[in-house]
């Protein structure tokens, strides 16, 4: 009866251990989510399809600006890329004053894309020229789809964006 006893302990003990080994752990799921994300960014960026958000900025002015309430975008395309980015910076000549130049505000075919695969992510470069200027767009991104873009211009001030990049949303047509 004794024996009994122990040999079904066992059995339940060895049913339990074996349900708690096939789960995975925290780390393991982590680790896997980040790899998906890794993917789909990887998938963005050969695409040279994707869009920038930027959540703050700083510029020689302004040392930081939230910008989580202000609406902004730089779609990147192979063949087009579209800006609309508050900018807060010095212009310099060639900008037109009382309030009629409202930001970072262009669209174009970009005469460079190019993109670099580095030990930290990602080194995307593109020029592209607006109306009135040229912009060159340095764009930093992780693994993890955060990224840090640099703008520089003639006719501007540079000024950096901290963001993240994620598939392009369609607009939506009225």
């Amino acid at each position: 009866m004794k024996s009994l006893r122990i040999v079904l302990l066992l059995l339940l003990c060895c049913n339990v251990f074996v349900g708690f080994a096939q789960e995975k752990t925290k780390k393991q799921l982590r680790i896997e989510r980040r790899q998906e994300k890794e993917k789909e960014i990887e998938k963005l960026i050969d695409a040279r399809e994707f869009e920038f958000v930027a959540q703050n900025l700083s510029s020689q002015i302004f040392n930081f600006v939230d910008l989580t309430t202000n609406p902004n975008f730089i779609k990147f395309k192979p063949d087009f890329v579209k800006s609309e980015m508050p900018y807060f910076g010095r212009g310099f000549s060639g900008l037109a004053y009382a309030g009629s130049d409202t930001g970072l505000k262009f669209e174009g075919k970009p005469e460079r894309f190019t993109v670099k695969k580095n030990r930290k992510g990602y080194q995307v470069d593109v020029v592209v020229k607006g109306q009135q200027d040229f912009f060159n767009l340095g764009l930093s991104v992780g693994f993890d789809g955060s990224a840090t873009l640099s703008v520089t211009s003639n006719n501007r001030s540079p000024i950096n964006y901290f963001g993240a990049i994620s598939t392009i949303k369609e607009e939506k047509k009225p």
